[in-house]
């Protein structure tokens, strides 16, 4: 395989990276500081890392990296200011930015009381329509084991959603 297509590959892989951790709540800055960092390291450690679990790899590197900065923000920072002014403006009416601001809250809110791995395959499936076989190689498990975690997270989710009261 030519340089050419591996470079090709790679910035494919951290596209889909950038976009699933803005999916996860990174600023699209943060995101693309994550990436980058995640190309540095698997730069650094390419010689270690299997060609058939590169994608696995720069998903596990980049979503610890988004962890690790949302650990130190939420130590410095006390108040999260969760209304974007920008998307109001953006929107077609001001009801509508509204309505689906508090809607995406909501389904954030819900998400992020979810275990980690079940707000991760939720993600992966419903955010960037990835298939249960590109899950199962994601995370280096049986189709039939996405299946069942993604059926358990969806389940939780409608739990939870419930219970605070959007039903």
């Amino acid at each position: 395989m030519s340089d050419r297509v591996m470079d090709q590959k790679l910035y494919d892989h951290l596209k889909i990276v950038k976009s699933y951790l803005m999916k996860m709540g990174a600023s699209k800055e943060d995101a693309e500081d994550i990436v980058q960092d995640t190309a540095y390291k698997f730069i650094l450690y390419i010689d270690s890392i299997s060609h058939k679990n590169v994608e696995s790899w720069l998903f596990r590197v980049a979503v610890n990296g988004y962890y690790d900065l949302y650990r130190k923000r939420s130590r410095r920072r006390a108040i999260d200011l969760k209304f974007n002014f920008q998307q109001l403006f953006e929107e077609f009416t001001p009801e509508d930015a509204v309505l689906q601001n508090e809607k995406k809250q909501d389904v954030d809110g819900v998400l992020k009381k979810l275990k980690p791995k079940h707000q991760q395959l939720l993600l992966l499936k419903y955010s960037l329509n990835l298939a249960i076989r590109e899950i199962a190689e994601l995370y280096d498990m049986k189709e039939d084991s996405v299946k069942t975690t993604l059926y358990r997270a969806r389940k939780e989710f409608m739990n939870e959603y419930r219970r605070q009261g959007y039903d």
